[in-house]
C-alpha cells in the first residue's frame, strides 16, 4: 500500500507523457548526435595514438585499446540511431531519442567502472561524475533510470572507494549520488511545470495555414519586421517539429543556388527578428534554434494543418484548396491535402 502511494505521488509530481516530451526528445537527439561525433573523434585519436606509439607491444595496452574501441562502437551506433528521419510520429520522438541517450549514458558509466576496477580510482570516479553532471545539465531523462545508472555505478565502485578513500570517501560518493538524483527530480518537476504553462499558452497561440499563413496570439495577428520571417516560420510549421538545418532553409527561402556566404546574414536577421518579436510578446518555447538546427514546437500551438492531418472533421471541412498560398514551396502540399480531403 505504501509502495503504491509512493508510485502515485511520483507520477503526479514527475510523470510526463511521451507526446509532451517530444520537443525535449528532439533536443536530446541533436545533443547525442553531436556528442557521438565528438566522442568518436576522441576515441579514434587515442586508438591511433596507442597503435602508433606502442605497435610493438600492443598486448600490454589491450585494456586501453578495448576502452577506446568500445567508445568508437558506441559512437557509431548513437550516430546512426540519432540521424534525423522523416515523418516520425510525435508520440515516438522522445522514445526514439531516449534509447540512444540511455545507451550512451550507461555505456560511459560502465567504462567509468571498468577504469575504476582497473586501479585508476580517481579517473573512473571522475568520469562517472562528469557524465552524470553533463546529462543533468543538457538532457531530458527519467530520474528513475538515471538513479538506476548511478546506483549500479556507485555500487560497483563501493569496495574500491572504501579501500582507497575510507568510510568518508564512500559516504561522500553516496551523498553525491543522492544529491544528483534530487537534482534530477527537481529538473523533471521544472520541466513538468513548464509544459503545463505551455499548454495554457496554446489556448492563445494559433497558426492558420489554410489560405495565407497567419500567426495569431491573443486574437491579434503577429507581425514581423521582415517579410520572409513569416515564410521561415511557415516552413517550420510545415515540417511539424522536425529540425531543419541552415542549408535547407536557405534553399527554401532564397532558391537552390543560395549559399551561406551570400545569404547567411539575411537568414540570421530573420532569426533575430522572429526571436525578438516572439520575445516581446512573451511567447515561449515555440521557435527553437539549437546548434544550427531550427524547429517549432507543435505541442504549444493550435494549427488547422495539424488538426487536418489528425483527421479533425471541422479542419477538413475548412480546407478550400489553399495552403500557405503566398509561398511557392507549399503548392505540392496543397495538392496533397486536396486529394486527402476528397477521400474523406
Amino acid at each position: 500500500m505504501i509502495f503504491k502511494n509512493v508510485i502515485e505521488k511520483y507520477k503526479s509530481r514527475y510523470f510526463i507523457s511521451n507526446i509532451d516530451l517530444a520537443d525535449m526528445g528532439e533536443s536530446n537527439r541533436i545533443i547525442v548526435h553531436i556528442a557521438s561525433i565528438i566522442l568518436f573523434c576522441f576515441s579514434l585519436f587515442f586508438l591511433s595514438l596507442y597503435t602508433i606509439l606502442f605497435y610493438k607491444e600492443l598486448p600490454k595496452h589491450s585494456h586501453s585499446l578495448i576502452y577506446y574501441a568500445v567508445y568508437a562502437i558506441l559512437c557509431i551506433y548513437t550516430f546512426f540511431a540519432t540521424k534525423q528521419k522523416k515523418d516520425i510520429d510525435r508520440a515516438k520522438v522522445y522514445i526514439r531519442s531516449a534509447v540512444p541517450l540511455y545507451v550512451m549514458m550507461y555505456v560511459i558509466f560502465g567504462q567509468a567502472v571498468y577504469t575504476f576496477l582497473d586501479g585508476l580510482y580517481f579517473n573512473g570516479f571522475i568520469t562517472a561524475c562528469i557524465t552524470a553532471i553533463i546529462v543533468l545539465a543538457v538532457c531530458s531523462f527519467s530520474p528513475i533510470l538515471f538513479l538506476l545508472g548511478l546506483t549500479i555505478t556507485i555500487g560497483c565502485m563501493a569496495p574500491g572507494l572504501y579501500t582507497a578513500f575510507g568510510v568518508s570517501g564512500l559516504a561522500n560518493s553516496v551523498i553525491m549520488a543522492v544529491l544528483m538524483f534530487w537534482l534530477a527530480l527537481y529538473k523533471r518537476r521544472i520541466e513538468k511545470n513548464h509544459i503545463q504553462f505551455l499548454k495554457k499558452q496554446k489556448q492563445s497561440l494559433e497558426v492558420k495555414t489554410f489560405g495565407n499563413f497567419t500567426l495569431i496570439y491573443e486574437n491579434k495577428v503577429v507581425k514581423f519586421s521582415r517579410s520572409k520571417s513569416d515564410e521561415l516560420l511557415g516552413y517550420l510549421i510545415y515540417k511539424k517539429g522536425s529540425s531543419v538545418k541552415t542549408k535547407e532553409l536557405l534553399t527554401v527561402l532564397y532558391g537552390d543556388h543560395a549559399d551561406s556566404a551570400r545569404y547567411g546574414s539575411s537568414l540570421r536577421n530573420l532569426i533575430v527578428d522572429i526571436k525578438h518579436t516572439l520575445g516581446d510578446l512573451e511567447i515561449q518555447n515555440f521557435f527553437i534554434a539549437e546548434y544550427n538546427n531550427f524547429r517549432i514546437n507543435p505541442e504549444v500551438i493550435k494549427c488547422d494543418y495539424y488538426d487536418f492531418l489528425a483527421g479533425d472533421s471541422p479542419a477538413i471541412k475548412s480546407f478550400a484548396g489553399e495552403f500557405m498560398s503566398q509561398f511557392s514551396w507549399a503548392e505540392e502540399t496543397a495538392a496533397f491535402l486536396e486529394q486527402k480531403a476528397l477521400k474523406k
